[in-house]
């Protein structure tokens, strides 16, 4: 399979997941600030990484379920850095979809641009790399956030959640979710 067939395939089971939670809960993600995103997608990691180095989960959810979280809140992310206080919290399913499949197509072509310049160089890597990529790329977030967004000479916000995002995706098609 080529990279964009397993990238899609991964992203159309997670947007499947959010869609239907979106149908059972609404919208309610509206009321999180960006620090709690970011601290839920740490969460999510921290997790990953400890069942990485235990090997043993107690409370059922594995890996894969953790990782599809990070990709749906990394999504959330990048829809509430455009949504405003001004917009409803409540927005239509076909909204969020609408959305979700926008930052879907940036982050994707983000990813074919990266992929062509560094020749696929996450097929090689392990997936416990890529879950402390995204601890890393964590803790640059919470440091812009604790700068209120400002960066010098850094990529923002929004790059660090689509690297996250596309991390995270990764680790999915090299743990099978692709097939």
């Amino acid at each position: 399979m080529d990279t964009t067939t397993e990238y899609n395939r991964v992203i159309g089971h997670c947007q499947d997941l959010f869609l239907k939670k979106t149908s059972d809960y609404g919208t309610a993600w509206r009321i999180m600030r960006p620090a709690s995103i970011t601290d839920q997608i740490f969460i999510k990691a921290q997790r990953i990484r400890t069942l990485e180095v235990k090997k043993v989960s107690k409370v059922g959810e594995g890996v894969i379920e953790e990782y599809i979280g990070i990709v749906n809140y990394c999504l959330i992310a990048l829809m509430q850095l455009e949504l405003t206080d001004a917009d409803p919290m409540e927005l239509p399913v076909s909204e969020v979809e609408q959305k979700y499949n926008q930052k879907v197509t940036e982050t994707r072509d983000l990813m074919l641009a990266k992929n062509h310049d560094y020749g696929e160089a996450w097929r090689d890597m392990r997936v416990s790399s890529l879950t402390d990529l995204i601890l890393m790329k964590l803790q640059r977030v919470k440091q812009i956030e604790d700068n209120d967004g400002q960066t010098i000479v850094s990529e923002g916000l929004s790059a660090n959640y689509q690297d996250m995002l596309n991390y995270a995706v990764f680790a999915l098609i090299k743990l099978g979710l692709a097939k």
